[in-house]
């Protein structure tokens, strides 16, 4: 794969649009002033809305659509806010964002947070996938759709070097990585999970959202996709990444198919054998965030603490869809965010 060093600068190009106006250009190295934002209606709502389009050479000439929900009170405000990035951003609508914070906030049930919400690449999983950070690759894996995450390592470095860089450059953050967490549901939530796991120097929180976690080097068998999973070998064959912390979600009711046998639907298990290891009827095991020194909370659900590294939440009859998705969403924000 043919790799520019032009990923790593952050040199972006910026169209500026208000969320229902049109796009005026603007310089970069200039931050949007408060009177381009579209200001929400209401104490509660986000304070404004903006909608970017980002030079990403190593994509072009697609451009990447971001767009930057603020917090009340954040064009009167001195302080510094904590970050949340987003995968699948053209989803926000469909899973809640804005209501679902302005609810939280008139509740007084979490701090403020600025949402930054990274629309897909047009081939989506060719970036939603794994890579690894220190060979400069992707991880790809096969799936009835064709090879997933082909270009994983370009997007997550492009999301860690330069968005991020440039978030952190424009508008008042906290800069440090237990103040930036990566969401993302299904292969989203893949790519979240890997950039919590790769760049943790960059993202301290990941939540992941009905995970793809079934992906695997080799494909020809039950056995084989359960032998070659890829994250849960990141995990096997990985370290503790010091401050890391993670919430999980998925649905009681995604699928049916068992592959291992074990009478736990594969969706969960997956999710399941990364936060606890796998050991198999056949002998064959994996580590997980356990074996790795991870304290975990297992049930979520039923014990809300927000004091493990690393919980699982069942949402019972949740199904791999959108609407799960926007039941998941004030749960985990309520855990990243919450003030109590």
């Amino acid at each position: 794969m043919t790799r520019s060093r032009s990923l790593l600068r952050p040199t972006l190009a910026l169209l500026l649009a208000a969320s229902v106006g049109t796009a005026m250009a603007a310089n970069p190295s200039v931050p949007p002033q408060p009177n381009s934002l579209s200001t929400a209606n209401g104490g509660g709502k986000s304070e404004g809305v903006l909608h970017l389009q980002l030079d990403a050479p190593v994509f072009a000439p697609e451009k990447i659509k971001v767009t930057i929900y603020l917090p009340p009170g954040y064009r009167r405000a001195t302080r510094r806010y904590a970050v949340l990035y987003a995968n699948d951003g053209q989803d926000m609508l469909a899973v809640g964002l804005q209501p679902t914070l302005a609810r939280l906030y008139r509740e007084h049930a979490i701090e403020p947070v600025i949402v930054v919400a990274v629309d897909m690449l047009a081939d989506r999983a060719s970036g939603y996938g794994l890579s690894d950070r220190a060979t400069a690759r992707s991880l790809v894996g096969g799936s009835v759709i064709g090879p997933i995450g082909k270009r994983a390592h370009d997007y997550s470095a492009w999301v860690a070097t330069v968005l991020v860089p440039y978030v952190d450059a424009h508008y008042r953050t906290r800069r440090s990585p237990r103040a930036r967490t990566m969401l993302g549901w299904s292969l989203g939530a893949l790519n979240a999970f890997n950039l919590g796991w790769q760049y943790p120097d960059v993202f301290g929180r990941i939540g992941a959202f009905s995970p793809s976690f079934w992906l695997a080097a080799d494909r020809t068998s039950a056995t084989s996709v359960q032998h070659t999973r890829l994250a849960q070998a990141m995990v096997d064959h990985g370290s503790r990444r010091a401050g890391l912390r993670m919430w999980f979600a998925v649905g009681t009711a995604e699928e049916t198919k068992d592959r291992d046998g074990d009478g736990v639907n594969d969706t969960v298990d997956d999710v399941q054998d990364l936060l606890r290891g796998y050991r198999g009827a056949d002998g064959f095991h994996t580590r997980g965030l356990k074996q790795l020194g991870y304290s975990i909370n297992m049930d979520y659900a039923g014990h809300p603490s927000r004091r493990a590294d690393a919980a699982l939440f069942q949402l019972q009859g949740g199904v791999h869809n959108q609407a799960s998705w926007k039941r998941m969403l004030p749960v985990f924000l309520r855990w990243d965010y919450g003030r109590h």
